[in-house]
């Protein structure tokens, strides 16, 4: 029977597929079922900066809402201080200690003390690493992208100093050079990088003419771009690689541990199919593995990176492979067509 343990920054994992961080991980209900159904570990819901700011401006404002209604009164409340990320503290020491596999914490600030401050307190929960969401979304043209790369950069290596426990960075693809700032990053002693965060983007209804927030669910499709910089990055970073966004199946899995992946995360194909879904897609791998006659995880991973596929195939990673696609493709229809 095929071994599918791997190592994620370090962490010993019984399989590459791990629960990211989404409203699932954070019910204790559902963080159990997905332990029992196969999780190689799970991600906490992030803790946000701004949400902690905005509770805290909510309290301060009903405190204070009556302090001038007599003249003689100053507040008929005592100075109270909101609870900033204690509550989500304990959500992560309760995790850890309710479930066997390793628990990893989500952290998403922006300014640098308070994510200083936070990894510190995350780390005394006894959680087994700590992702960081690296969100940039200039606003203001003048900022140039070395001056957002150089804070990144700058900012995690304070937090590598502050912390022991394993660190990965839940990464955007929206950089110059995605390669090479990845590059960088692992040579602050990042353990691990997280390939890519999806975010979610506003939209316009036109009928009522106001901006909305849809939410909607990715799909196999995007994952092609976590899959090429994982062939890319493979045999050229020491941290750990982990494709993230549109892995549904056993399939997707695969496919990424094919190209370079130590691990994936998987998010929509919960919610879409059920958390039952894991163990399916956890034997499917094993399924794989038997019938290529693969013992261990490591017996593929990156066999179809560029690393190990040489000079002849190059080409599939490189702006050639766009152009033969692009061919390919536009004679295919052409022919539909005629």
């Amino acid at each position: 029977m095929a071994d599918l343990s791997v190592s994620y920054m370090g962490i010993e994992l019984r399989n590459p597929v791990i629960a990211g961080a989404s409203g699932l991980t954070a019910n204790m209900e559902t963080i159990k079922k997905m332990e029992q159904e196969g999780a190689g570990a799970i991600v906490c819901k992030s803790l946000f900066e701004e949400e902690i700011q905005l509770e805290s401006l909510k309290q301060q404002k009903e405190l204070h809402k009556y302090d001038d209604w007599h003249a003689e009164m100053i507040t008929i409340f005592p100075d109270i201080k909101e609870s900033g990320p204690e509550n989500h503290l304990y959500w992560l020491r309760k995790t850890k200690e309710s479930i066997s596999i390793p628990v990893i914490a989500s952290l998403n600030a922006t300014d640098e003390e308070t994510w200083i401050e936070y990894v510190k307190l995350i780390e005394q929960t006894g959680v087994d690493g700590i992702e960081l969401n690296l969100y940039a979304s200039p606003v203001f043209h003048l900022e140039s992208s070395d001056v957002i790369e150089t804070k990144q950069i700058g900012l995690l290596k304070k937090i590598r100093k502050v912390v022991t426990l394993p660190l990965c960075v839940k990464l955007s693809p929206y950089y110059t050079n995605i390669a090479n700032f990845i590059s960088r990053l692992d040579q602050t002693g990042i353990n691990g990088f997280v390939l890519f965060n999806r975010f979610f983007q506003s939209d316009i209804n036109p009928g009522k003419e106001e901006i909305i927030f849809p939410f909607t669910f990715s799909h196999k499709e995007d994952n092609r771009l976590s899959l090429r910089f994982a062939g890319l990055l493979y045999g050229n970073i020491s941290g750990s690689i982990i494709c993230n966004t549109g892995i549904m199946d056993s399939a997707d899995v695969i496919k990424m541990i094919l190209a370079g992946a130590d691990a994936v995360q998987v998010v929509s194909t919960l919610f879409k199919n059920g958390i039952p879904h894991l163990s399916s897609i956890i034997d499917g791998i094993g399924t794989w593995m038997d019938e290529k006659g693969y013992t261990c995880i490591d017996d593929f991973k990156g066999k179809m990176s560029r690393e190990k596929l040489g000079q002849k195939d190059a080409w599939i990673y490189k702006r050639t492979q766009y152009i033969k696609m692009l061919m390919q493709t536009s004679e295919s229809l052409m022919k539909e067509i005629l």
